[in-house]
């Protein structure tokens, strides 16, 4: 058995001191926007009672989909190098970019050059710029890809972005690792699912994806974004692929958005056979450690779009 688990939308805080020229951009929205939402929501304290309580069930690898960060400052980008080192080794640690690790143009080529140990594919350099994208790891009987959705936008939008190019370049992926009979996991942070979110907040290229799915299948799809743990299924090659969410890591209990979660996915069996086991563990209560909140197993008859 493989057992991978699956964190996203840390938003890590608080936030270093900003300079007012690092504000003369969309950052004044999302400054203004932490300090009246965000900074009483996503703490410290809880997300470190959620990775406790990962690493405590010694997973095989880690998939963290986007959003390591909330204003892409260069200070935040560090910290969160700092803060992936304490997960694990670049080895077993994957990373894809959400769209608020590249908030402003040029963002996320520096989120690309500082994490880049945790978003390089086997045999390859680390991603420079969006052709980076996608990447694959290979860790036992299982393909990590990760896709990058991230892209600055305009004050008030946090879209996704899933192009022709990228399309390609995952078909081949997902064609190599079915010839090597490797089961395969697709991470993204923005949810390639129809009315998963606010229209501001869409994946353009929804389509795109879906049909790479439908052309080259794969057995299960993980991403963040929405900060709800969901459970959607998109057409595959042959049989429906799972599409799982995950709550945001960071947040507190008593906010309209549940309380942090984050996923295990125990994966056995082999190809023709694959078995995959959906556990979501997370807070219940502000006093109360992390608890299992939902375990079923991902089969066609379990269908569902499911919001804990």
């Amino acid at each position: 058995m493989f057992r991978l688990a699956h964190l996203s939308d840390v938003h890590l805080g608080p936030l270093p001191d900003v300079t007012y020229r690092e504000l003369v951009s969309k950052r004044m929205v999302g400054y203004v926007n932490w300090h009246r939402n965000r900074r009483r929501v996503l703490t410290e304290g809880v997300l470190g009672a959620i990775v406790a309580d990962m690493q405590a069930s010694q997973p095989d690898h880690l998939a963290v989909t986007g959003d390591l960060v909330n204003l892409a400052l260069d200070a935040e980008i560090e910290l969160a190098r700092i803060w992936l080192e304490t997960l694990g080794k670049p080895g077993d640690v994957s990373v894809v970019p959400g769209n608020h690790d590249a908030y402003v143009p040029g963002a996320f080529d520096k989120t690309c050059r500082v994490w880049g140990p945790w978003m390089t594919g086997d045999g390859a350099s680390p991603p420079t710029d969006r052709k980076g994208f996608p990447y694959m790891r290979v860790r036992g009987q299982v393909a990590l890809i990760g896709v990058s959705t991230a892209r600055a936008t305009a004050p008030f939008m946090a879209s996704g972005f899933f192009r022709e190019d990228q399309s390609h370049r995952l078909g081949r992926m997902l064609d190599d690792a079915a010839k090597r009979g490797l089961f395969r996991v697709v991470m993204l942070h923005h949810p390639p699912v129809r009315g998963a979110v606010p229209q501001h907040k869409r994946l353009f290229g929804i389509g795109t994806f879906q049909a790479t799915m439908q052309k080259h299948g794969a057995e299960l799809v993980l991403h963040g974004h929405s900060h709800l743990p969901t459970l959607y299924w998109i057409g595959g090659r042959g049989r429906p692929v799972p599409v799982v969410g995950a709550a945001a890591a960071g947040q507190s209990p008593g906010d309209s958005k549940p309380a942090a979660q984050y996923n295990l996915l125990d994966i056995s069996g082999e190809v023709g056979a694959w078995a995959i086991r959906l556990t979501r563990r997370g807070l219940t209560g502000a006093a109360m450690p992390p608890s299992d909140l939902m375990s079923i197993d991902l089969t066609p008859e379990a269908r569902l779009v499911e919001r804990t």
